[in-house]
């Protein structure tokens, strides 16, 4: 086993890694960028190292300085995790010529599966069932749209040399070609450096199905059983669980034992993962082969209590297998939940930000949390937007979707937007609880998945007692001079009157106001039609002890600027205080500019000035967090000024283009 072990990358991963590490007693290495000097992972490592300025191509992507990082710690191995250099055939070579061990596959294997056409021509030497498609060198446009009308409409446009749904686009219908090979191709050369694209046919409602591979230097191997990835958002994975639901055994054996066929079949070794499309009649297709860890390992190691860093150590260490195939077996069953910090609101745009509080759900052998951040901890736009993964197991099915369903309750995450209401609306629906989906569930249920979440009357009493409270305290701190005038009282006193006070929320653009009148000891409080008879117990500056109408609260508030976070055991509420001065962000038309909605970089000019465009019609591309975001034209109008070009940086709510409405011209024309 090695003593020290440097891992090129950050986040959650390199926490992950670093867990197992510490349990064996081996030296962690860690690299950062200027952004994540003080990040978790950093944190935790034994050593750190700083490897470049935040841009990934310019740190986590230097493979050259990853290289000599590595030598001056004197790491005897590197774990790339997943992401950034984990498939990269290039740095694996440099850590063999480097004499440094990779953790993982020998370059032969990643070079094969790395792409993605080469992958399909081998897995059909290998017998391995294929998905109908286009797998060729020919990639002039002319070329791919004549093969992509011999396969049929609809069809799958696929990056050759990807992976994590990047390059990937269904195209429906013909005139819907050019512009989705076009982007397909802009995001895989931004991606993965090669534009190259596969075609396949676009299967209707198939299931997404992935089997974990082991292999050693001695050509043993073994399958550790299957996992369902097929709750799916912009091909991107949101929950996946282990094992499969609704199969039968025979096509879990079947396969398990095709899974080692294909790794097999290219020598590999280490820690792998192929991925099939499974249709409505359990017949299966090879659909690609990630050859590193996944994202969604811990599922695996919850149902076979098995370390998958562990195996992947010990196999790079060239020791055998630690187990054989006919002595695994899986217990139970586990779902993984991955939180983003995205507002599904405001269409999954990644939210940017301080962490300001951050709870988890109680941790048990029911429960585990795999994350890289914590309170106080800033989401950069630099990187993937994931927060941590959240893993339930139970004795079956529906004890673990009990356990999800409650941890996400539990989850509290204020500072940043995540999606833990879209997950919960996820594992609410029906045919997410009787385990009845395919890849399309996201799209079927989309509008329900949407629903704007409302909150009870309480939480607005809950809110304004707090803010109340809060506001009496610092009018506390500035205190009249002469102690005895009645100007220094806080308690909202008028004569004649009940003393009351009113506090006005704001939530999908309706108002709701909220009164509360002093009478002695206790609070009436009115929302809407309901009224509250409350007392309340300062237990400290940040947490209170509410009784609204009998019914006990221990709850936790946090203001910040104009947004106030309140939050009990099982309940954690955002609420928008409405005030005169606030001047909100919205992202959409102001006056007669279009704005970038987050920090990212322009990759893309669709139009030019002078242009006269339709509502509807793509502008700009602005890539952040790994995602395209399109700046559309709010309405019909003409291209007045273009303020960036093509490369450059943009920051949140920045003027990025000068529109003039058909109307206002129109307006204008006639005033002339």
């Amino acid at each position: 086993m090695f003593n020290t072990l440097l891992i090129a990358n950050r986040g959650e991963i390199a926490c992950r890694i670093i867990k197992t590490c510490q349990r064996l007693g081996i030296k962690t290495i860690a690299i950062y960028s200027t952004v994540d000097e003080n990040a978790r992972h950093v944190r935790l490592a034994d050593e750190a190292y700083w490897v470049g300025p935040p841009p990934s191509k310019e740190s986590y992507l230097s493979i050259e300085t990853i290289i000599e990082i590595a030598k001056k710690s004197k790491a005897e191995a590197i774990h790339p995790g997943y992401g950034f250099l984990s498939e990269h055939v290039a740095f694996a070579a440099a850590c063999e010529k480097a004499g440094i061990c990779f953790v993982g596959p020998k370059p032969h294997a990643i070079k094969i599966m790395g792409s993605k056409s080469e992958a399909k021509k081998q897995m059909a030497l290998a017998k391995v069932p294929l998905i109908p498609g286009y797998h060729g060198d020919l990639q002039s446009e002319e070329d791919l749209l004549k093969e992509a009308k011999k396969i049929g409409f609809p069809i799958l446009l696929k990056a050759s040399c990807g992976g994590g749904g990047k390059g990937l686009r269904a195209v429906f219908h013909e005139k819907e070609f050019h512009s989705a090979l076009k982007s397909a191709k802009r995001e895989a050369l931004a991606s993965f450096g090669n534009e190259d694209m596969l075609i396949e046919k676009y299967l209707e409602a198939p299931r997404h199905i992935e089997v974990q591979i082991f292999m050693d230097q001695y050509g043993e191997g073994v399958y550790l059983f299957e996992r369902d990835c097929s709750i799916q958002r912009r091909h991107q994975k949101i929950i996946e669980e282990a094992p499969a639901p609704h199969i039968s055994e025979t096509l879990r054996k079947n396969l398990g034992s095709t899974a080692l066929m294909a790794a097999k079949a290219i020598e590999y070794t280490g820690a792998g993962t192929v991925e099939f499309l499974v249709d409505e009649k359990e017949n299966f297709y090879f659909m690609e082969m990630n050859t590193r860890l996944q994202v969604e390992h811990p599922v695996t190691e919850m149902i076979t209590g098995l370390d998958l860093v562990e195996w992947q150590l010990r196999i790079a260490a060239k020791e055998p297998l630690p187990q054989k195939q006919d002595s695994l077996s899986s217990k139970g069953h586990a779902i993984e939940a991955r939180i983003y910090a995205e507002d599904p609101e405001q269409d999954f745009l990644p939210s940017i930000g301080k962490i300001l509080y951050l709870r988890e759900p109680s941790l048990n052998e029911h429960v585990r949390i795999d994350t890289g951040v914590e309170t106080g901890d800033m989401i950069s736009p630099y990187y993937d937007a994931m927060i941590s993964k959240l893993i339930v197991w139970g004795e079956h099915r529906e004890s673990a979707l009990r356990h999800l369903q409650t941890a996400l309750k539990q989850y509290q995450i204020f500072g940043v937007a995540t999606n833990l209401s879209y997950l919960t609306h996820i594992t609410e629906q029906p045919d997410f609880q009787k385990g009845a989906f395919t890849t399309h569930f996201i799209k079927e249920h989309e509008s329900s998945l949407l629903e704007k979440t409302s909150y009870p009357s309480k939480a607005y009493a809950l809110g304004a007692l707090f803010l109340l409270f809060q506001q009496q305290e610092t009018q506390k701190k500035h205190l009249s001079e002469e102690p005895d005038s009645p100007w220094r009282e806080t308690d909202s006193w008028k004569l004649n009157l009940p003393h009351q006070q009113t506090f006005t929320f704001e939530h999908h653009k309706e108002q709701i106001s909220v009164m509360i009148q002093i009478e002695e000891t206790q609070y009436k409080i009115s929302v809407e039609k309901e009224t509250f008879i409350a007392s309340i117990k300062k237990v400290t500056p940040e947490e209170y002890h509410i009784s609204l109408n009998g019914e006990t609260f221990q709850i936790r508030g946090i203001l910040h600027e104009n947004l106030l976070f309140i939050s009990g055991n099982e309940f954690h509420y955002t609420l928008f205080q409405k005030k005169k001065t606030l001047q909100a962000f919205s992202g959409n038309l102001k006056k007669d500019t279009l704005s970038s909605p987050m920090p990212g970089t322009l990759v893309a000019i669709e139009t030019k000035p002078g242009d006269f465009v339709k509502k509807g019609t793509p502008l700009l591309i602005v890539e952040a967090m790994k995602m395209e975001h399109v700046i559309r034209a709010p309405q019909d109008g003409e291209i007045k000024e273009i303020y960036f070009s093509l490369g450059d940086a943009v920051e949140e709510g920045v003027e990025l283009i000068s529109f003039h409405a058909s109307a206002d011209l129109n307006q204008e024309s006639h005033s002339s």
